[in-house]
């Protein structure tokens, strides 16, 4: 019997949908204004909606921005579960990290960008980082089924959790870093190149593969 989920229906992808599109507006806005001069009202109308829409998927304009910080670490997710059991873990981590934060095109750098300008906001405010935090907690836990998926039962439960959690702070790490400085979005210093070698120092001693 398949354990593939059922796809999304039609209301699901578009409840998706507004709320990318509200992400987005939260996001150029808190970009050109700040958090702190920007309204629930003012994303809401750069999105196109009616402010109890906002509210009915949001609680806090900063909450609002949680769909775009979530695509990347469900991207990366995404990539570790696609592959193959019995990969060296290591190997996995690493590859599914590159792919994960590569730029293929100028949309994949303009969405690292924005993702950069939301953590320089977040440092001045607290309700903005809290965001990012969760965003990374929750990672953090659906990445748990997926690592022991991959270890196939060779690294017990507490291993896994490490190795989870380890993994996700070596990403989160690699971003905020990354966020601090001018650095492009390929090369030396960027979020790849960050990523690979927070995976690689954080995972020594967890995984030797």
């Amino acid at each position: 019997m398949s354990t593939e989920p059922p796809p999304p229906s039609l209301t699901e992808r578009r409840k998706a949908a507004t709320q990318l599109d509200l992400a987005h507006a939260a996001a150029e806005l808190f970009a050109t204004l700040g958090p702190d001069a920007t309204t629930a009202e003012e994303i809401a109308q750069r999105a196109g909606v009616a402010l109890r829409t906002f509210y009915r998927y949001f609680r806090s304009k900063q909450d609002a921005v949680g769909p775009l910080l979530t695509v990347g670490a469900d991207r990366w997710r995404g990539l570790l579960a696609d592959t193959e059991p019995g990969t060296p873990l290591g190997l996995a981590l690493r590859g599914a990290a590159e792919q994960a934060l590569a730029v293929p095109d100028p949309a994949a750098a303009e969405a690292l960008l924005r993702t950069r300008g939301l953590l320089r906001a977040g440092v001045d405010d607290p309700a903005l980082r809290a965001v990012w935090y969760r965003v990374n907690q929750e990672s953090e836990e659906r990445l748990v089924p997926v690592i022991a998926r991959l270890t196939d039962g060779a690294h017990e439960a507490l291993e896994v959790r490490l190795v989870a959690a380890a993994a996700t702070d070596a990403i989160r790490i690699a971003m905020e870093t990354w966020a601090g400085t001018e650095a492009g979005t390929e090369g030396p210093g960027s979020p790849a190149d960050l990523a690979v070698r927070c995976l690689e120092r954080l995972l020594e001693g967890l995984v030797r593969n």
